[in-house]
């Protein structure tokens, strides 16, 4: 249970660090940061394609990012709980067949 919580304080600490190292930065996304150095390399350089839907603000985009994020890890966590209590169950009853006598 130690484990668990000290893993987690550094998670948040790592998460929280960068906000007061780089006060005033502006954090964007590598989309931005590609087409800008694809056009630096390429001044005739045009995007294919073009979002069916932009968000209103980047708030509402970093939101959907971290909801898409945050469904995503509930379903490998999902699926990882569900095949180890599987397992668990096997083994449980392979240890019940141990100790049965006949």
């Amino acid at each position: 249970m130690k484990k668990n919580i000290f893993l987690i304080a550094i998670v948040v600490i790592l998460a929280i660090l960068p906000l007061f190292f780089q006060k005033g930065a502006e954090f964007g996304g590598s989309d931005d940061k590609a087409e800008a150095a694809i056009s630096t390399i390429d001044s005739s350089y045009k995007p294919w394609f073009s979002s069916i839907w932009e968000p209103p603000s980047g708030e509402i985009e970093s939101l959907l990012f971290c909801l898409q994020a945050a469904i995503g890890a509930g379903f490998i966590g999902y699926f990882i709980g569900y095949a180890r209590g599987k397992h668990k169950k096997v083994e449980s009853k392979e240890e019940k067949g141990k100790h049965v006598t006949h």
